[in-house]
Formats: structure tokens, sequence, C-alpha cells
């Protein structure tokens, strides 16, 4: 469905934003499952102080979100009503100094641990394992391969609802498993992280062993979402999903993966209506085998068809 055209009536209330505005602009390019409907409207800000405008101007009854790079996403086939904020080029810097490493919320958490890998920074090769942006890394302590965002976290920028800025400490980021306790209305800008020294040889190489386990455990050249569900305490999700038989469970164009059954996967028609039901199937099918609730890891926006 398409939605009605509020762009020029944002760009009055906001003289001087420099951000891209496009109305009823498809997402299912900015997701990694490659389906879903439309924003009405996508706002790509320039850099910080662009955002921090837009946030303070924009009428408050207009509902918001932010994405990344869209690999825990699934957009539902009726789209997004209001506003999605893309963080672009703008937020894509990387600094390092001494054993820290500052990023923008844009940038892709592997860039992160390439960086800290050529400047002989130890600690930050389990980001090689996170298919998502900083942003994401921070709203959900995003962890891989025995390391968590945050064991490695110094400190976040932010933009508040209201357009103030506001930095985070560890302790105010709240951290636990795959969330932090920062209100959804603020929008990460940047982060920095801190590791150990160590040998850029040797953390090459254990950059290398993740991206050579990814890829023969994980169905990473698919249309896929990322891990589905979240590992309940004191279980895998994906040892719960393929005693519960659902290895291979296909619906519509969706399918659990054959080779991870904690990914589902787009064979490449699927709608996010294939998807989400075949989801809830599986919890059905856990629930009924074990008993255990699994929680869905994979963040479902939108609105159905």
């Amino acid at each position: 469905m398409t939605f009605p055209d509020i762009t020029s009536s944002l760009r009055l209330l906001m003289p001087g934003l420099r951000g891209a505005l496009e109305a009823n602009a498809p997402m299912a390019p900015l997701s990694w499952f490659r389906t879903g409907g439309l924003a009405q409207v996508l706002f790509t800000p320039v850099d910080e102080d662009d955002l921090a405008l837009f946030m303070a101007a924009l009428p408050s009854e207009v509902p918001w979100m932010v994405v990344g790079l869209g690999s825990n996403l699934l957009v539902r086939d009726g789209g997004l009503e209001g506003v999605v904020i893309r963080l672009g080029k703008g937020f894509g810097g990387i600094e390092v100094d001494g054993l820290a490493v500052k990023a923008g919320a844009g940038v892709p958490d592997v860039k992160v641990a390439r960086a800290a890998a050529e400047a002989g920074i130890k600690g930050l090769s389990f980001l090689r394992g996170i298919p998502g942006a900083i942003g994401g890394a921070l709203r959900m302590n995003g962890g891989a391969y025995g390391g968590e965002t945050k064991d490695v976290f110094v400190s976040a920028r932010a933009v508040a609802r209201d357009g103030s800025r506001v930095t985070y400490d560890v302790a105010a980021m709240g951290f636990t498993y795959r969330r932090c306790a920062v209100p959804t209305d603020v929008v990460f800008t940047e982060a920095v992280f801190r590791g150990v020294p160590g040998d850029r040889e040797e953390i090459l190489a254990e950059m290398q062993r993740i991206t050579e386990s990814r890829s023969s455990t994980q169905p990473v050249n698919t249309r896929t979402g990322g891990s589905t569900f979240k590992n309940p305490p004191g279980h895998s999700a994906w040892k719960l999903v393929d005693e519960a038989g659902c290895r291979g469970l296909t619906i519509g164009g969706a399918q659990v993966s054959p080779m991870h059954t904690n990914f589902l996967v787009n064979l490449g028609n699927a709608s996010a209506a294939d998807i989400e039901t075949l989801g809830e199937t599986v919890r059905e099918c856990v629930r009924n085998q074990s008993g255990i609730e699994l929680e869905w890891e994979i963040k479902r926006v939108g609105t159905p068809a």
C-alpha cells in the first residue's frame, strides 16, 4: 500500500534540513530478507546536527524508527507509517586512537573489527561474526563467538527525541543479554570501544577463522535475517528448533535453513507474511515439543498487507 506524501509538510517544519526525505520508499532493498512494504517517509540525515534538527522538529504524533543495515529486520508487507531514519555515510567514520576505536553508528561491525585488527587491537574480533552495524550492536548488545558489545564498550553518543545530545557510559547503557536499557526514542550516533594490545597477524587469523566458521555453518549467502530467536537460558535456540522437527520446514517462499535451524531464509519470492508465519509456526512446534517459549531476536515492524 502507498501512504499520503507528508514530505513537503515536514520540510516546512524544518528549515535548514539538509538530509533527503523520500516519500513511499521501498523497504525491501534495505532489509536482508529483501521483502516487505513501503516506508511512508525515508529520511537520510547528513550528519548528527541534521539528525538533531529533524528529531527536535518532528511532530510528536508522527511515528518513527531507525534502521541500520537491515540484517535483523523484517518489514511487514503493509509497510511502515511515519518516518524511517536511515543512518548513512555521515555516520560511517572510524578513528583509531591507541587502543580505542571510535565508530559511527552506521559503520558495519565487520569494518570495526578489521580496523582494530589492523591496529593490533585485540578483543574486537567477535564483531566480525555480527552481520549488522554499530547502532544495532549497541541497541542489542550484539555478540558472537564468545564476545559481546558490553565487553569492549567505553561510551556512546546519541540524539534524544527532543534533539538534545546525550552521552552514555557502560553503566548507563544497562547492557543485558541482547538488550540495553537506553530508551527506544534515543538514536545512537557513534561509540567508542577499547581492546587490549595484540599481534596483528594473530588477530587477522582469528577473524579468518570466524569468517570460515560462519560460511560453513550459516546460510550467509542467502536472503536471511541472521539469528531468528534468542537463546533461552540454558538452551540453544537452534537445537530446540531442530529437536522440534523444523529443519527445512517451508511455508510459501520461506524456509527454516537446513544448514542452521535458527535462520529463516527467503527462497526468492517469500512475502514478509510467509517469513513471520514460518517463525510463529516454529515457535509453536518448539512450545509443543519442549514447553519452551522462543523469543524473536529479529525485529518485526510495520503492518500486514
